[in-house]
């Protein structure tokens, strides 16, 4: 009886994600560790500032599962961030701005799918080489500086709010339910689920997969280009080194969620357990007062942990 009993409280935990329990584990520490945590306050700010890394996570759950990676995002986002506020000085038009922004994301976007797909340099060579092209593109073109004097508009896209709800998490919430609505019912999904777990099927099924790589890669730098609106807002400025790293926070979090890095194996509710996760972590880290060096070697190890559970989790089913 009690081995029975024992069996099947492992089947209950083996249906547990290592993100969940992770997710938990740091909520109750946090909760006792710092008392100003657990307020609703502090809660909802948690959020809003992950809204910005969900909008990267998102994009980078599709790559990966098609076996890529995207090491431009935080360089290109940093840039389109410039690019927009330059924009809005010279036109006082958000839409501009954002439009101006978006296309400097897409052109990114372009640029790695054409490396990756039609040229076939591996993923982490030929977005790392468009990083630092953008990096640089951001520094230049900003000579090193914050470009600043953005109109008082600009601030409401993240402080502002629609129904009561802040509007960055509205933003966040209608761009997961998009992104769920095309990976998982559309036939663009279909494909990425394929690119990642059997290529020659689409081949021998006439789908030009190469283009449809391309397009994604375009989509991930049109995104970076969306959430340069709210870093643009949240800073009331570009700043041209305001999201370099940012990928790793995109990619930290995929992986927490469960998304493989081959045989295009991904969960989007994962993705987004995995942001708040990271936000989570990043949040508690800071009331701490550990030093922002610190929490990307937390990160890190967080990672390393959930990946662990899985693989505790998938070796017990």
């Amino acid at each position: 009886m009690a081995d029975h009993a024992l069996s099947a409280t492992r089947a209950r935990l083996a249906q547990i994600p290592g993100v969940a329990l992770v997710l938990a584990i740091l909520v109750a520490v946090f909760a006792v560790s710092s008392p100003s945590f657990a307020t609703m306050a502090n809660l909802s700010n948690v959020l809003i500032q992950s809204t910005i890394l969900l909008l990267l996570a998102l994009p980078m759950t599709l790559v990966i599962m098609t076996e890529g990676l995207d090491l431009s995002m935080g360089a290109v986002l940093t840039l389109a961030s410039i690019v927009l506020a330059l924009t809005l000085l010279a036109t006082q038009s958000l839409a501009l701005g954002l439009l101006a922004a978006l296309l400097v994301g897409a052109v990114f976007g372009l640029a790695n799918g054409w490396l990756v797909s039609l040229l076939g340099i591996p993923p982490f060579v030929a977005t790392l080489g468009t990083l630092g092209i953008a990096q640089g593109l951001a520094l230049i073109v900003s000579d090193g500086q914050s470009i600043v004097g953005l109109p008082r508009f600009v601030r409401e896209v993240y402080a502002g709010s629609l129904f009561g709800l802040p509007l960055p998490i509205l933003i966040g919430a209608v761009t997961y339910l998009a992104f769920h609505v095309l990976l998982y019912h559309t036939r663009f999904g279909v494909y990425i689920f394929a690119l990642g777990g059997n290529r020659d099927a689409l081949a021998l099924a006439g789908v030009r997969w190469r283009w449809v790589l391309v397009a994604l890669y375009i989509l991930s730098g049109a995104m970076s280009g969306f959430a340069a609106l709210l870093l643009t807002s949240r800073m009331s400025a570009g700043h041209p080194t305001a999201a370099i790293g940012m990928e790793f926070d995109a990619i930290a979090a995929v992986a927490l969620g469960g998304t493989s890095f081959e045989r295009g194996n991904g969960w989007l509710f994962g993705t987004l357990l995995g942001v708040v996760t990271v936000g989570i972590l990043r949040n508690g880290l800071n009331l701490t007062a550990v030093p922002s060096s610190a929490q990307v070697a937390c990160i890190g190890g967080l990672v390393i942990i959930a990946l662990f559970l899985d693989g505790l989790r998938s070796r017990s089913t």
